[in-house]
């Protein structure tokens, strides 16, 4: 995947109410600092002139959001009620992500979960950075938990990696940066978990790979092309498979599709008894979240 420019955004999937881009690496979602004129939504304005919407600040609402240096998936409402209904899939925690990943050493598990606690780093200098519990400094952490799996054990530029398949179960800031920095195989290329040692590589080597939202409407389910092949980077030279990335992910779609199974019966259920109840209020605090969501990038 070559640096992002101006016309070479490349799209997954697309229809009336969803674009699914691939996102460069090291490219800024949106900006208000007006000597980057190069994000993702300048790259969709110059690709989609007619399906910016005018109600919003940039014009084009995401539905979730990737770190300025990871590449990949990235889901895009094209209209307010497609925002509400991706917002639904977020909330009822229906959403599958997966990421692929290189990172430093050879992991000795096949898989784990990791279950550090995450807040945010108040000391001076790292404001800008997360932290697990117990960090000096670490202000609120949250429960977070990481699926890992491994996939590949090989080298990069000579020294030892692993390529990984990286599910986040929550959703805090650097999540996975951080979980991997902490078992003690930070992501190949990431300055700023790596004690700001590694500078070497041309990119962090984190990739959104899978994502599927099952809207009730559509089912938007893409794989995002694996970055990490020798083909595409030479100094990247895998040397043993330990499981094959076409597995895990279809134990990923298969999961998905027995939540998607369960929700449906329960929301069967609820109907039954609103039928004779009354259907219960959205809690205010529940949905005044909604209403931030969806006016996040609004036009003040």
């Amino acid at each position: 995947m070559e640096p992002g420019t101006i016309d070479n955004l490349s799209i997954l999937y697309q229809s009336s109410d969803f674009i699914v881009v691939n996102k460069h690496w090291d490219l800024r979602i949106d900006s208000k600092m007006w000597y980057e004129t190069l994000t993702l939504q300048s790259q969709l304005k110059h690709r989609f002139p007619e399906l910016a919407d005018p109600d919003t600040y940039y014009g084009f609402r995401f539905c979730h959001q990737l770190d300025f240096s990871t590449s990949g998936a990235l889901c895009v409402a094209l209209n307010k009620a497609a925002a509400g209904s991706a917002y639904k899939c977020f909330k009822e925690r229906l959403v599958t992500k997966a990421y692929l990943a290189l990172v430093r050493g050879h992991v000795s598990q096949s898989r784990m979960t990791i279950s550090f606690a995450i807040g945010k780093n108040t000391r001076e200098g790292m404001t800008h950075m997360m932290c697990i519990e117990g960090t000096e400094g670490c202000e609120n952490p949250k429960p977070c938990q990481s699926e890992l799996v491994v996939l590949e054990h090989g080298s990069y530029s000579g020294d030892p990696v692993t390529k990984v398949l990286l599910q986040p179960l929550t959703g805090r800031t650097h999540q996975l940066r951080v979980h991997c920095s902490a078992i003690g195989h930070p992501i190949v290329g990431d300055f700023t978990y790596s004690q700001r040692q590694d500078s070497n590589p041309y990119r962090m080597m984190l990739h959104a790979y899978y994502l599927r939202i099952p809207t009730g409407k559509e089912l938007i389910e893409v794989c995002a092309p694996d970055p990490f092949v020798s083909t595409m980077d030479s100094n990247w030279l895998p040397q043993r498979v330990t499981q094959r990335l076409e597995d895990v992910i279809q134990e990923l779609k298969d999961k998905g599709t027995h939540k998607e199974g369960e929700e449906e019966s329960r929301e069967a259920a609820g109907e039954e008894e609103a039928g004779s109840e009354g259907r219960r209020e959205e809690p205010e605090e529940q949905r005044a979240r909604c209403e931030q969501w969806l006016a996040e990038w609004a036009l003040e």
